[in-house]
C-alpha cells in the first residue's frame, strides 16, 4: 500500500510539474536564446539568463524542453494505453461471453499477432500513415491491446457462470444489458490495473520511436527526442542526457510499481471473495 501511494504520488508530481511549470518559466521550449548557447546546468551565466537547467546547443531552455517532452510523452502514452484498453476490453468481452468457436478464432488471431514483431508493426504504421501525434498513439495503441484482451477474456469467462449472471439471464435480460450492467463493472478494476501496466510499456515504445525520429516532430519534443539529443552531447555536457533520461527512468519505474501493486491488491481481493463464496456454500 505504501509503495502504491509513493509511486502514484511521484507520477502525479511529475505530471503536475510537466503541465503547469512551463507557464512560469522565463523561457519556453521553442524560443532560442542566441546569447545563451550550450549553458551548463546551474552555472552562473545560466542562472542569470533564467536557464536553470542550462540550454542546448542552439540556445533553447533545457528545463522547459524536458517538461514539455515529459508532457508529450505522458499524453501520448495515456492516449495509446486508452486506445489499447478500449480495443482489448471489447475483444476480450466478446470472446469470453460468446465462447465456443468464436472464442477460439478470436484468440488464435491474438496468438498470431503476438508472434509478429511488435516494433516492426509500429514503425510500418508510422512510415505509411505519417508521424503526427495522433497517429503515434493510434499506432501504438492498436498493437498494445493483446494482453488486455487475454486478461479480460479470462475474467469474463469466470464471471459469466456466477449466480447473479445466471439470474439475469433467467429474468430475460439481453446479452448487451448483462454486459453493460454486470460484466463491465466487475472487470473494470482488473482492466484499470493492466492499463497502469500498459502505460510504462507505451512510454518506452514512444520514447524509442522518438529516439529513432519516428515520433513527434519539431518544434514539439518528447523524452525520447531529448535522450537522442543528449546522447550526441554526452561527452561535452552529461546533463543533456542524464536529466531527460533520469525523468524517463523514474517515470517508467513509478508507473510499473504502481501498476503491479494495484494488480496485486485486486487479485488479493478477488481471492478473498472466492473464499467467502465457497464458505457460503459450505465447502
Amino acid at each position: 500500500m505504501k509503495m502504491l501511494k509513493i509511486s502514484l504520488g511521484l507520477v502525479a508530481f511529475i505530471a503536475v510539474c510537466a503541465l503547469f511549470l512551463p507557464f512560469v518559466l522565463p523561457w519556453d521550449y521553442a524560443t532560442i536564446d542566441w546569447d545563451g548557447v550550450s549553458l551548463k546546468i546551474f552555472s552562473s551565466e545560466a542562472l542569470q539568463r533564467g536557464h536553470y537547467w542550462g540550454s542546448d546547443d542552439i540556445g533553447r531552455d533545457r528545463l522547459a524542453r524536458t517538461l514539455v517532452g515529459t508532457h508529450i510523452t505522458m499524453s501520448v502514452a495515456l492516449a495509446a494505453a486508452s486506445v489499447a484498453m478500449v480495443i482489448g476490453i471489447s475483444w476480450g468481452v466478446i470472446a469470453g461471453w460468446v465462447g465456443g468457436r468464436t472464442d477460439d478464432v478470436m484468440m488464435r488471431i491474438v496468438d498470431a499477432l503476438y508472434a509478429l514483431p511488435f516494433m516492426f508493426i509500429v514503425i510500418v504504421l508510422m512510415v505509411v500513415f505519417g508521424r503526427s501525434i495522433f497517429l503515434v498513439f493510434l499506432g501504438i495503441g492498436a498493437v498494445e491491446w493483446l494482453t488486455m484482451a487475454r486478461v479480460v477474456r479470462g475474467e469474463v469467462k469466470a464471471i459469466k457462470s456466477r449466480s447473479f449472471i445466471l439470474a439475469a439471464k433467467a429474468s430475460g435480460a439481453s446479452s448487451l444489458s448483462i454486459i453493460l450492467r454486470h460484466i463491465l463493472p466487475n472487470i473494470m478494476g482488473v482492466a484499470i490495473a493492466y492499463l497502469m501496466l500498459t502505460v510504462p510499456q507505451v512510454v518506452m515504445v514512444e520514447s524509442f520511436l522518438s529516439f529513432l525520429g519516428l515520433g513527434v516532430q519539431e518544434p514539439l519534443t518528447s523524452l525520447g527526442i531529448l535522450v537522442n539529443e543528449g546522447a550526441a552531447q554526452m561527452e561535452i555536457d552529461p546533463a543533456a542526457l542524464l536529466l531527460p533520461g533520469g525523468v524517463l527512468v523514474i517515470l517508467i519505474i513509478a508507473l510499473t510499481i504502481a501498476g503491479e501493486r494495484l494488480r496485486d491488491r485486486i487479485n488479493a481481493g478477488q481471492s478473498l471473495q472466492g473464499q467467502d463464496s465457497l464458505g457460503d456454500r459450505g465447502i
